[in-house]
């Protein structure tokens, strides 16, 4: 039995999945970690990872190490997203988990994010044709899908932390900020040549933000497990109608909200309006979630290549 690790070190968190792979390259999650180091916070628009964020994100990963360690014939993988991507500072980021840590960081391209991203809901979706969303804290990856294959990848810069810093979205939101956000974004994908291709077709939505909104839905909706969100619908006007749960409250009072965690209230509508303003786009008329991701498709890739 191979036991698989895979440290996902994130804009807005840093996460661990363990994994059990038998011989038939069946797997298993058997332990999951979870620390919201908000390592873009502050990064600003030179693109420097802070010293405190680094540090809360080096403390994290030796906490995952501790848990690790005591487990027999393990194999780690780490990978870096968008935060280190972007980072002027990332090679000096990467030294010092070398050196703290003792693991080596693999800093995906936006297409290789997007594309693990693709191959990690690839088998949990019955639709076939689709725009897959992966919102993060400091990039937004999105593919296009025709008849189940990746027909066009991106990723641009922004996550939901960047855009609550870039344009004031923490606390109350001032109508000028939200719509100088929402064309930031349009004009993004106003340059890419396929956005408009797929028009009419669901999003396929993934990421934390992703996890919150399905929540706050299914906690008003009354479901029994609010986190089993795999394969969830939302159609456009309850996506519209929850956003404006959250701008008609200042931040005090969006963390009083059923289902969504105090630590992402502030962020939730710079990663939000992402989602929104495709969804205007291409006229997309509703939102399937998935549990699906980075991290299952790196797992695919890891059982496809030593099976």
């Amino acid at each position: 039995m191979k036991n698989f690790v895979i440290i996902d070190i994130g804009s807005n968190s840093v996460r661990m999945a363990i994994y059990q792979i038998d011989s038939n390259g069946k797997y298993q999650e058997v332990k999951r970690m979870k620390n919201d180091a908000r390592l873009s916070e502050g990064m600003g628009r030179e693109n420097i990872l802070q010293f405190s964020a680094m540090q809360r994100t080096v403390a994290a990963l030796k906490q995952f190490k501790a848990t690790y360690k005591k487990i027999p014939n393990v194999d780690v993988t780490a990978i870096a997203t968008a935060a280190v991507r972007q980072a002027q500072n990332q090679r000096d980021f990467l030294q010092s988990i070398k050196k703290e840590v003792g693991i080596e960081v693999r800093v995906l391209t936006g297409k290789q994010e997007a594309y693990y991203d693709f191959e990690g809901v690839l088998d949990r979706v019955s639709v076939k044709d689709y725009v897959l969303m992966d919102i993060g804290g400091a990039s937004v990856e999105i593919v296009h899908v025709r008849n189940k294959q990746p027909i066009n990848y991106v990723s641009i810069p922004t996550g939901a932390v960047k855009m609550t810093e870039h344009f004031n979205l923490k606390d109350r939101i001032a109508a000028a900020n939200l719509f100088a956000a929402q064309q930031y974004i349009i004009e993004m994908y106003s340059k890419i040549s396929w956005m408009s291709h797929p028009m009419h077709y669901p999003i396929v939505l993934i990421g934390g933000a992703a996890r919150t909104l399905a929540r706050i839905n299914r906690q008003h909706q009354h479901f029994k497990n609010i986190d089993s969100i795999q394969n969830y619908q939302l159609t456009r006007k309850q996506v519209n109608a929850t956003m404006r749960l959250f701008l008609n409250d200042n931040l005090k009072e969006r963390r009083q909200i059923s289902g969504l965690e105090g630590n992402r209230a502030d962020v939730i509508v710079g990663g939000l309006i992402n989602l929104t303003s495709i969804m205007d786009f291409i006229d997309s008329k509703r939102v399937i979630f998935s549990e699906g991701g980075v991290r299952e498709g790196v797992i695919n890739e890891y059982i496809s290549k030593n099976s």
